[in-house]
């Protein structure tokens, strides 16, 4: 694999800065995915040199990623099927309302696609990781990431109480809140695990898996994604980086 032009150390510190970002998300959403943005593209800037590239953001949004990406020299559109979400920061130039079941797009399209923490939100996740590699070109990249289930953040804002399973999970946070949750398990969340991603990335065989690895903890755990069972509790949020083969 060929490292970009800017290699970013996947360490401790980077790790803490994250965590510490992330504990914004509800006060300061701008900061936080603007922190999350720049953190991705050095990331996936590890596999691919972005510029000139034709990214596809599924699940995009406001397009907090995709302005992060054109810095970088990237052409980019965002698919949502959110027009409200469309209409935010940075993705009205480049914006296309759509399912991420069904990309709006034809076969061998785009030079990267890319998504961050949506395919949990999709009743049908591996249908939509399908359709990420359909619409890559052949020796283009998918970037995949998501949060599984299991981890500590996997009912999103009900964790942690989505242990004790997602109807609970909302029924708690009601509770706690006197509203209900954004995320309603079983209509925009979905369980989904580190050990379907893996056997879904390894037997598709129109791509190649390139790298697989915890997102926001350190370099040194990726040997935790080869425990079973252990790898859900503590891998907090699954990149799963294809190449899609000629």
């Amino acid at each position: 694999m060929k490292a970009g032009n800017m290699p970013m150390r996947a360490d401790l510190a980077r790790s803490i800065r994250l965590f510490r970002a992330f504990r914004t998300e509800q006060g300061d959403q701008q900061g936080y995915y603007t922190t999350l943005a720049a953190d991705t593209a050095g990331l996936l800037r590890r596999y691919v040199d972005l510029r000139d590239r034709l990214v596809l953001d599924v699940g995009g949004g406001p397009g907090f990623f995709a302005s992060e990406f054109r810095g970088h020299g990237a052409r980019c559109v965002c698919v949502d099927v959110d027009a409200g979400e469309l209409a935010g920061q940075g993705a009205p130039s480049g914006g296309v309302l759509g399912s991420a079941l069904d990309l709006p797009l034809r076969d061998s399209s785009v030079d990267v696609c890319f998504s961050s923490n949506v395919l949990e939100h999709v009743p049908e996740p591996w249908r939509m990781a399908s359709e990420m590699v359909r619409v890559t070109r052949p020796g283009g990249l998918v970037f995949l990431a998501y949060t599984n289930w299991l981890s500590p953040w996997g009912g999103h804002e009900t964790s942690p109480w989505h242990y004790l399973g997602g109807h609970r999970a909302a029924q708690k946070y009601q509770e706690k809140y006197g509203k209900p949750p954004k995320n309603h398990f079983g209509r925009s969340l979905y369980p989904v695990s580190v050990a379907h991603g893996l056997r879904w990335a390894r037997g598709d065989r129109r791509v190649e898996l390139v790298d697989a690895f915890p997102r926001y903890l350190p370099w040194w755990y990726r040997p935790m994604l080869k425990v079973p069972i252990v790898r859900e509790f503590a891998t907090w949020n699954l990149v799963l980086v294809l190449r899609k083969r000629p």
